[in-house]
């Protein structure tokens, strides 16, 4: 599967015929990369192994080995070997609300909601039909930044302030 400047290469594999086949592949596609003078980076190639009962058989591009990862980041997507959306959801939470947070000077309600709309919401909401949330902790996670966003608002942070007085 190729991508611009993307490749991918994948087999499931379930004996040794199909290990071979896969290793063949890989040999096919550097031949055709140097008959097409499209050479590969050899040392940005990982193989990452999906499923509990993989043997995680090793793979060589021009007699090097490739590295085995758990996980991966794909076009901004992180992908595990475990398909856990888990670590996408630390990245789009990470650091986000911090750089609004000391980069932003006017902070009046509407100038705020217009920023977490353009900027911070694109971060939490992309890509989410391949990492949709499944567990507690990665909605706790996402749900973290969107309170900590509305602390930032002057007007509601009076709101919750006054809120847990009544309490």
């Amino acid at each position: 599967m190729k991508f611009a400047d993307d490749t991918k290469i994948f087999k499931s594999i379930t004996n040794n015929s199909d290990y071979n086949d896969l290793q063949e592949d890989i040999n096919n596609l550097i031949r055709w990369s140097q008959d097409w003078q499209m050479l590969f980076n050899f040392a940005k190639y990982k193989v990452m192994h999906f499923g509990r009962t993989n043997e995680s058989l090793s793979y060589y591009m021009n007699d090097a080995k490739l590295d085995k990862v758990t996980e991966e980041n794909d076009l901004v997507v992180w992908i595990s070997n475990d398909l856990k959306a888990s670590q996408q959801c630390v990245q789009a939470c990470s650091r986000i609300l911090g750089v609004l947070n000391r980069t932003i000077k006017c902070k009046d309600d509407s100038n705020l909601i217009c920023f977490y709309k353009s900027l911070i919401r694109p971060h939490l909401e992309f890509c989410t039909a391949a990492w949709s949330l499944h567990y507690a902790k990665d909605k706790l996670l996402i749900e973290k930044v969107q309170r900590r966003f509305t602390r930032m608002i002057p007007r509601l942070k009076m709101l919750r302030m006054t809120k847990g007085l009544k309490n």
